[in-house]
């Protein structure tokens, strides 16, 4: 089974007849509150009774946090070797652009 996953290029490193090529895993993450967070954690461990008491006081405190964004894993990355050709042929990617890279066992 084959998996096709994008790969964003974070280091570009050509020294004449070689090109190195390092990608990162290109991972979309959704921004989450700190208020959030915080708001999801309470609701966890207080009772209901007082959670209903206590949940209008923290939203007015919590009202102005941050909004941070949260990577859920680790991200992969893959450094690749190449002749210069072989990289001038894919169109010459520069770092910030995506590849797709299919990944699977022989």
């Amino acid at each position: 089974m084959s998996e096709i996953i994008q790969y964003q290029i974070q280091q570009l490193v050509d020294n004449g007849q070689t090109v190195q090529i390092t990608l990162m895993e290109d991972v979309q993450t959704e921004p989450v509150s700190q208020k959030q967070l915080m708001m999801e954690a309470i609701n966890k461990k207080l009772d209901p009774e007082l959670k209903d008491q206590i949940l209008p006081f923290l939203e007015a405190i919590l009202q102005a946090q941050p909004t941070i964004a949260i990577k859920s894993y680790a991200q992969t990355t893959i450094t690749i070797a190449m002749p210069k050709r072989r990289y001038e042929k894919m169109g010459s990617p520069q770092v910030g652009q995506r590849l797709e890279i299919n990944i699977k066992k022989l």
